[in-house]
């Protein structure tokens, strides 16, 4: 069938079967589609939906559009997945603790994007640190340490990457067909066994509200499923930063205190384990979820997370005491500047949306794909929901190229904290499981 057909097929709402899919698809990634007819997809897609069986269809043939991973190795291949939230550094905890439980975690992930910052970005902020890997270095890394955490290279799904560009300028990223085959099409390119998926919901995430987000987790875990991967989703709160900071120097230093069995970063970690819980069971790698979580938190106290995690940063090109002295190698801001209360009462909401983009306005994110970035420059030190202010308390730390950027940004926080005078019930951190296998 002609891609006109197809188009028009989608147009109507008529269901498209499998060959009609990979034919588009495979289209989509030699150049066979034209830019028009990947745009024509996109919203009409947008417009009309994708049934599940397409879903499912359209995420296989987007996968097999390029490189798919095979793997022999002595444990499950597993990997995590978030939707993005502000300081949200889980990746770098769970990839290095799984791989110290038994797993291999093949984990391709992405810059930045919108208001929330990107795992890759956070890694570069350790010098050396080489995230565009070939396949084969990939594989290599992922054998030899247990996990690798990198860029999807430009043989992994092809398809998906030029429709991804498309949905950027014909406003049909908000399409949960397209999220869901764009995002599933990645993971399983690397051929996992086991999937867990940390969708976010509130002020500091993409999707706001809980509805959305279950229907985007729903989505997600069903195809994923129907494809052949196992997998769970769990909502997780974003009314406040999941650590600290934000922005990718500190970032790193967030996720370093969790490897390194600090104080401190308590939010962090209890979603790091929430997933990696659930991971384990679905995978095989534990019996249960008692189990599960004993054997992670063991992985972190006894140092051998850590351990993971400094032999991938070697592998990768970062310095080889990175773990033992994070702080010698991390860049650190020209100036840092509180941000001082300018009400008094409990600290009853958080706009993180406003956080993120004081990140990007400082350089810590980008408002191009081209930008680059200050890997120094961000938030740290944010006061948490409920916390007992006093006018003048600082409520964050600004840490910027100068003094007139960060006064630049202060001038945005004022919108970023709201106050109480009494203290409000906060949210569970876990909002909501959704298996697979229930």
């Amino acid at each position: 069938m002609s891609i006109s057909n197809i188009l028009a097929r989608v147009r109507d709402g008529t269901a498209l079967n499998a060959g009609e899919i990979r034919s588009f698809a495979n289209g989509l990634a030699d150049g066979s589609v034209s830019d028009a007819q990947a745009a024509a997809f996109a919203m009409a897609v947008c417009i009309k939906g994708l049934s599940e069986k397409e879903r499912i269809e359209l995420t296989l043939a987007m996968r097999d559009s390029g490189k798919v991973c095979t793997w022999d190795l002595p444990g499950p291949v597993i990997d995590k997945h978030s939707t993005g939230g502000i300081g949200d550094s889980t990746s770098l905890i769970l990839a290095p603790a799984l791989a110290a439980c038994g797993g291999f975690v093949p984990m391709v992930s992405g810059r930045g994007l919108g208001h929330t910052g990107g795992t890759l970005d956070k890694l570069e902020a350790i010098p050396g640190y080489r995230a565009e890997v070939s396949p084969e270095r990939f594989e290599e890394v992922v054998g030899k340490v247990g996990c690798a955490i990198v860029g999807a290279g430009e043989g992994i799904a092809p398809a998906d990457k030029r429709l991804y560009t498309i949905r950027d300028l014909t406003g049909t990223v908000e399409s949960v067909d397209l999220i869901t085959s764009s995002i599933l099409s990645k993971k399983l390119a690397a051929g996992l066994e086991a999937l867990v998926l940390d969708v976010k919901v509130g002020s500091g995430a993409f999707l706001r509200h809980l509805e959305e987000a279950r229907t985007l987790a729903e989505s997600l875990v069903r195809v994923a499923s129907g494809s052949g991967c196992p997998t769970i989703a769990l909502l997780t709160d974003m009314n406040e930063p999941l650590a600290t900071s934000a922005g990718n120097a500190m970032e790193v230093e967030s996720a370093m205190r969790v490897l390194r069995n600090e104080p401190g970063e308590e939010r962090l970690l209890e979603v790091s384990l929430a997933l990696g819980t659930k991971l384990m069971v679905v995978s095989g790698l534990s019996e249960n979820e008692r189990l599960a979580e004993e054997t992670l938190l063991e992985s972190l106290t006894t140092g051998r997370a850590a351990e993971v995690f400094a032999k991938m940063v070697t592998e990768l090109g970062g310095p080889g005491d990175f773990v033992e002295r994070p702080e010698k190698h991390l860049s650190k801001p020209g100036v840092v500047m509180e941000y001082p209360a300018k009400s008094s009462g409990f600290l009853a909401g958080i706009d993180g949306r406003v956080l993120g983009e004081a990140v990007i306005e400082l350089g810590g994110g980008r408002k191009r794909a081209e930008d680059s970035l200050d890997h120094s420059a961000g938030l740290d030190q944010v006061v948490r929901l409920g916390s007992r202010i006093q006018v003048g308390d600082p409520l964050v730390r600004i840490g910027a190229a100068d003094e007139a950027s960060a006064k630049r940004v202060a001038e945005r926080l004022d919108k970023a904290f709201v106050f109480s005078e009494h203290l409000n019930e906060r949210p569970p951190l876990i909002l909501q499981t959704l298996s697979s296998i229930e």
